[in-house]
């Protein structure tokens, strides 16, 4: 009887291991089943299962098909080298060694075999399940109808089949390198691979079985060297800092890839031959295998480097021109910058005209209220009940109100769990009570009354408004006004509703400040999930590890829980394979308050063109203050293609689709049987009315614009067109970038006022104004549009502006005496208003005082017209300020602004105006007088000192241009509004 190497372990021991491994199965597939079965009733109550069932299919078939295959071919070679083993082995000490292994294995080979192709089958299933997104695109995916100027291959291809490819031969590469380790090991195992002894020391079947894998690796290296090639045009290029293939990947790699991938076929076959039919050793194998080594350096590196060191680099501007131009082109395409209609605006009007003063487009809808700064303004007048909460920012949307279309400040009266109290905040009274908000609270955002507070028009909580400043009727009713779901909730802020019985409400509804009392109320609503009977209720108690689903007396038959209820979260669930917006808001639509949320479809693998992070992109100084940040993701296609909403009442989700002409969208609702997005007709016209440029998306195309508005290669790779956006004009040192902002206004070549998303930029490395863009909708149809200023404008940028208005002498008294130890003075959006063919600046200015429960109020408004410094008002309404604005422009004399502290220009001044290279000297010197009064008033020592040595190298620099320039070439010695030639006082002073 044959003894076994190893000790048997004792029967009660095996049981005890078996229990254990029992009960951890048991528990986790008892924890999988449940979050199935949950999702399963969710996606039911949504009306959306066919994306369950279609991502959970996808996701079996990729594990089982890949785990299986991958299983299947290591194990096969497995048995292969243990059928080919030699029956006679010479004797040695290596192979007395192994003798015991073999004893150990040999009995139960076919299990020790399956175990182990399992195991690796298995983490290739767990891979794979999670390609099911990749493998939807690839079965469902279209064309583009777009060809990539390199191959004249679809977009498609690489969008929809590359991707997906690339990792089917990953996966092909691990199965032949799993295959040949586990082959070479049982081959040495089993004496077909010898270190010791005589004659060769490897079977003809060991060598045979290797070298035949060897050469299945090779040959899969030469399909990896021809998707290369394609995947080429998605790869950096360092020479232009763009994407795609540049001169010497197009002309040198290229071709260099197509020799490797000849190279690796003629490889595999050698090592095939020679290695079995002719020499039957592994000599020429190894050699062969060398040489693509060696090919593979000179051929695809150092060729490709000697071209772009030696050929390229000393005239990159003209070898990359085709390229940079192939770049430009994808990119204004990839992200829909195509169609941005740019038009020049001259700004040359420096003086506020007297048409100011009776416009009726631009004037009457200057919006005032920042919703960043109200939101504690609504919350401390709005609020009622402690838990009541609207977010710390809210949101812009325009309403018609007595036949007239607005901007309003729209914000939830939301439920915040973490303001309840600790007798509130009980297991019953948190998800059985406090169940809802109530309201949707607006105001018109150009104007406040009482002292500076907005001019509530809708969500009270009665019939009518008791406060004096406040609409006495709802102007924006809403038939249904509860909030069930809301950007307040979060995941683990469920509510167990509909358990009324005998005519008793539960749930708080809202307090009535017209009695002083309290309404009760019970859901009626058919969202949230049934949880009446018993399975349910112990299904969820499970899920959520909480014993009051059976215990409470709160839960009966007529139950129902409602979870997974921030509005962004449901339609990510609904909508995996949506990015959304990162800033949802609400709208009355059909008496109804529903969540407006933007989708958009991604993709990186689109020929040549710019890809981005979109976490870096669209962060600013909003980012996580009352907006989401979006997921570290690199894409290079974008699209706002699908609007989806939720109902605020019943969770209802609807996706609508945005972009008709989108083939990723094409391709996902295609994948989840055709129905899953509703057609754009279906889109209701209400609804259509609330649409908005999204913000994330404009974020991505305004960064983009600031180089791709550039379209000349020439231009492009000397980059001194480029453009950047500004910093936050109040908070210039923070480095958070200004947020857009949504105007309803009228631009320059527009028919009539649109509500937009506009921002400013400035040249990059200057802070004058380059241009500003807006996105707004045209008949349905997203338009970007840029007003382009001339190169040398004198129109200042948004940092300069604030720090010349705030600087003002008479501007800063008045400024010093709103703020003392008991207040403080905070800054709304500083809008740019083209008007007049000048620009117009409007910067709210509130006041907080520093009292508890305090909140801002509005008490001034900044206004300026021009360059920003020549005529600057600090009014007490708009209205006052406009006039101001005029009065100022009517006693200058025609094109003589006069200096921003009202004093007559100095007698005699008849230089001509700065042009060309002197100009913008002349520009840097004023902005750094600017940087040096702002860091005095600051009495930052540092800031002072690196403004003061700004200034000093400003000067050199004017100087030298002035020099340059020659005799009549400088209009003065100096530009206007320097430092006086006294001491400058210490911060301090």
């Amino acid at each position: 009887m044959r003894s076994s190497p190893l000790p048997r372990m004792s029967r009660r021991g095996r049981v005890t291991l078996g229990v254990l491994a029992g009960v951890f199965v048991l528990f986790t597939l008892l924890g999988w089943g449940v979050q199935a079965w949950t999702d399963w009733l969710w996606f039911q109550e949504v009306r959306y299962t066919q994306v369950f069932s279609g991502v959970l299919l996808t996701r079996l078939f990729l594990f089982l098909a890949v785990g299986f295959g991958l299983a299947l071919f290591v194990g096969g070679n497995l048995w292969l080298a243990y059928r080919l083993r030699p029956m006679l082995r010479p004797h040695s000490l290596e192979q007395a060694t192994l003798e015991r292994y073999r004893m150990l294995v040999s009995p139960r080979i076919g299990t020790w075999i399956s175990l182990t192709a399992a195991v690796l089958g298995l983490f290739a299933g767990l891979s794979a399940q999670g390609r099911w997104n990749q493998w939807l695109l690839f079965r469902n995916g279209g064309s583009f109808g777009v060809k990539d100027p390199e191959f004249g291959v679809d977009v498609g291809f690489y969008v929809f089949q590359l991707p997906f490819l690339r990792y089917l031969l990953g996966v092909a590469f691990t199965a032949v390198v799993l295959a040949l380790l586990g082959a070479l090991a049982a081959h040495y195992v089993f004496g077909g691979v010898r270190l010791q002894g005589v004659g060769d020391r490897m079977t003809n079947a060991a060598r045979a079985h290797l070298s035949t894998l060897v050469a299945v690796f090779v040959l899969l290296k030469a399909v990896a060297y021809v998707l290369d090639r394609r995947a080429l045009l998605l790869e950096a290029n360092e020479g232009t800092k763009l994407y795609g293939a540049g001169y010497a990947d197009v002309n040198a790699l290229l071709p260099a890839k197509e020799i490797l991938a000849w190279i690796s076929v003629v490889v595999a076959i050698a090592i095939i031959v020679f290695s079995n039919a002719v020499m039957r050793n592994l000599v020429w194998p190894g050699i062969s295998l060398a040489l693509l080594g060696v090919s593979a350096v000179a051929i695809g590196g150092i060729y490709p480097w000697a071209v772009q060191t030696f050929e390229v680099k000393p005239s990159a501007r003209d070898k990359e021109a085709r390229y940079i131009e192939r770049s430009i082109t994808a990119t204004r395409a990839a992200f829909g910058l195509a169609d941005a209609k740019t038009t020049g605006y001259a700004a040359s009007n420096l003086r506020p005209p007297a048409t100011l003063a009776s416009d009726t487009a631009v004037v009457p809808n200057v919006r005032l209220l920042d919703p960043q700064l109200v939101s504690e303004t609504y919350t401390q007048l709005q609020q009622v009940r402690g838990f009541y909460d609207f977010g710390p920012k809210l949101d812009i949307d325009r309403y018609s109100v007595a036949n007239k279309t607005s901007d309003y400040v729209v914000g939830v009266r939301e439920i915040n769990y973490n303001e309840l109290t600790d007798q509130q905040s009980n297991w019953i009274n948190k998800h059985t009570v406090y169940t809802h908000g109530y309201g949707l609270v607006a105001a018109p955002a150009n104007q406040v009354v009482c002292g500076g507070q907005p001019y509530f028009v809708s969500g009270f909580l009665g019939e009518k408004a008791q406060e004096a400043c406040s609409s006495q009727a709802e102007q924006i009713p809403a038939s249904q006004p509860r909030i069930y779901y809301g950007e307040r909730m979060g995941p683990n802020d469920y509510a167990i509703v509909g358990q009324a019985e005998q005519g008793r409400h539960a749930e708080f509804d809202r307090p009535t400040p017209t009695t002083g009392g309290e309404q009760y109320y019970t859901y009626t609503g058919e969202g949230g999930v049934e949880i009446g009977s018993f399975t349910r209720r112990l299904l969820y108690a499970i899920k959520e590890q909480e014993s009051n689903f059976l215990l409470s007396e709160a839960v009966n038959d007529n139950s129902r829980l409602l979870y997974v209820r921030n509005p962004r979260d449901r339609v990510e669930k609904v909508a995996p394979f949506l990015t959304l917006d990162g800033d949802p808001y609400p709208a009355v639509v059909g008496g109804r308050v529903q969540w407006i949320i933007d989708g958009y479809t991604t993709a990186a693998t689109y020929p040549y063109a710019e890809r981005i992070n979109l976490q870096t992109e669209t962060a600013d100084e909003l980012t996580n203050r009352g907006t989401f940040q979006l997921a570290r993701e690199n894409v290079n296609y974008m699209r706002n293609s699908v609007k989806a909403t939720v109902d605020a009442y019943d969770g209802t989700v609807r996706l609508y689709e945005f972009d008709e002409g989108d083939p990723v969208l094409k391709a996902w609702n295609k994948a989840f049987g055709g129905d899953l997005v509703l057609p754009k007709t279906a889109i209701p016209a209400e609804l259509a009315e609330h649409f908005r440029y999204p913000a994330d998306m404009f974020k991505v195309q305004r960064n983009l614009l600031t180089r791709f508005h550039v379209t000349d290669p020439g231009d492009f790779y000397s980059g001194q067109d480029f453009w950047q956006v500004p910093n936050v004009p109040d908070a210039p040192d923070s480095g958070q970038k200004q947020p857009p902002y949504y105007l309803f206004t009228q631009f320059p070549g527009q028919q009539q006022p649109r509500f937009q998303l506009t921002a400013a930029v400035t040249p990059n490395g200057r802070q004058n104004l380059a241009a500003l863009i807006s996105g707004s909708y045209v008949d349905g149809r997203p338009q970007l549009e840029v007003l382009e200023l001339p190169d040398q404008t004198r129109v200042s940028g948004p940092v300069q502006v604030h720090q010349q208005m705030t600087n003002n002498a008479n501007i800063r008294q008045q400024l010093n005496l709103l703020s003392s130890n008991q207040a403080k003075v905070q800054y709304g959006n500083l809008l740019s208003l083209p008007f007049g063919d000048g620009m117009l600046y409007v910067e709210p200015v509130y006041v907080k005082s520093n009292q508890q429960d305090a909140y801002p109020l509005l008490q001034k408004v900044l206004l300026s017209y021009g360059d920003g410094g020549s005529y600057v008002v600090l009014a007490d309404n708009i209205t006052d300020g406009i006039k101001q604005l005029v009065d100022q422009g009517k006693r200058a004399a025609p094109n003589t602004p006069p200096p921003a502290d009202d004093t007559p220009p100095p007698p005699g001044d008849t230089d001509p105006p700065l042009t060309g290279e002197l100009a913008a000297a002349a520009e840097r010197v004023q902005s750094a007088i600017v940087e040096v009064k702002a860091a005095q008033a600051s009495g930052d020592f540092e800031r002072y000192g690196r403004a003061l040595k700004a200034l000093d190298e400003a000067m050199t620099a004017f100087q030298q241009a002035q020099r340059a320039a020659g005799p009549g070439g400088g209009a003065s010695p100096a530009p206007s509004g320097s430092p006086s030639g006294s001491p400058a006082p210490s911060p301090n002073a």
